[in-house]
């Protein structure tokens, strides 16, 4: 049976999950959400959009994966009434990228002034190895 594959977080803090797994070539990650490095959170949701993508990325190209690679997302929104927003922050970073399926969903809270999560699944990229 294939190994599980175990990525942890970049910034070394000790969370109770991993980053992501790694399974028969697809990249489960975990959750991502806006918090900077100095641990301030961006105060629109257009900003958050955005760092909630860049610690995607990087969660993504650890694991061997990237924002090209996406199967399928969940987005997790604090308030519908911020749909319009977000949408258009979504489509903006992913702009040149194809869409994957996604499901967005309104939660009922968020702790601090986070407003958005995101978790992803994508395939690992095969590198060529071809001579």
């Amino acid at each position: 049976m294939p190994e599980i594959e175990r990525h942890w977080h970049q910034d070394e803090k000790v969370r109770p999950y991993s980053a992501a797994a790694v399974f028969g070539g697809v990249v489960y990650a975990c959750g991502q959400v806006p918090t900077r490095a100095d641990g301030s959170t961006p105060a629109t949701m257009t900003d958050q959009v955005a760092a909630v993508f860049d610690h995607l990325e990087g969660v993504l190209d650890q694991a061997g994966a990237s924002l090209t690679s996406l199967l399928k997302l969940t987005v997790f929104v604090a308030d519908f009434d911020e749909f319009d927003e977000f949408n258009e922050a979504y489509l903006f970073r992913l702009e040149g990228y194809a869409l994957p399926p996604r499901t967005t969903v309104q939660v009922a809270r968020f702790r601090g002034e986070k407003r958005i999560e995101i978790d992803a699944i994508a395939a690992v990229i095969e590198e060529n190895t071809a001579v």
